[in-house]
């Protein structure tokens, strides 16, 4: 690892995952201009497992926030593969959050916020972003949050 952002990661106790692979037909990552487009994230660990159920049935507040930090990390590893560096990161622009859950359960921002911490415990003020929380019936692979995001890109 290199760079600053990269540090903080070190310093953080974090290690980005090997980014994922698209599992349908579409691509991980689009860089138009200088805003870089990334795929849905879902809240795969680094050694493949995926945090899986439905909140409100099961799956905690606390369990969805560890996956949502699950998926911010998966953002990171496809920044850094578009990018080739996360200090290229001029700022997240958006986060928008799936929450697997029932149809009384309403703390899907409570969710997200593990995902939209962790971008400002890592990037500090570039990591402040608008949001998206939304609760769906189901996820792919039964994950149980996924996270997209749209972020500025300083040039190199």
């Amino acid at each position: 690892m290199s760079g600053e952002i990269e540090a903080r990661l070190l310093k953080l106790g974090l290690a980005l995952p090997p980014a994922p692979n698209p599992v349908a037909n579409y691509v991980p990552y689009v860089l138009a201009g200088d805003l870089l487009f990334i795929s849905g994230q879902l809240a795969k660990a680094s050694d493949g497992t995926l945090a899986t159920g439905c909140l409100g049935a099961g799956v905690t507040v606390e369990a969805g926030q560890a996956a949502a930090r699950l998926c911010a990390l998966n953002i990171l590893a496809q920044a850094k593969a578009a990018l080739g560096s996360l200090d290229r990161i001029g700022q997240v622009v958006k986060l928008t959050g799936f929450v697997s859950s029932t149809p009384e359960f309403a703390d899907h921002p409570k969710v997200v916020n593990g995902a939209s911490d962790l971008m400002v415990e890592i990037l500090g003020e570039k990591g402040r972003h608008t949001r998206a929380a939304v609760g769906v019936a189901s996820l792919p692979a039964g994950s149980a949050v996924e996270v997209d995001a749209v972020m500025r890109v300083d040039r190199a």
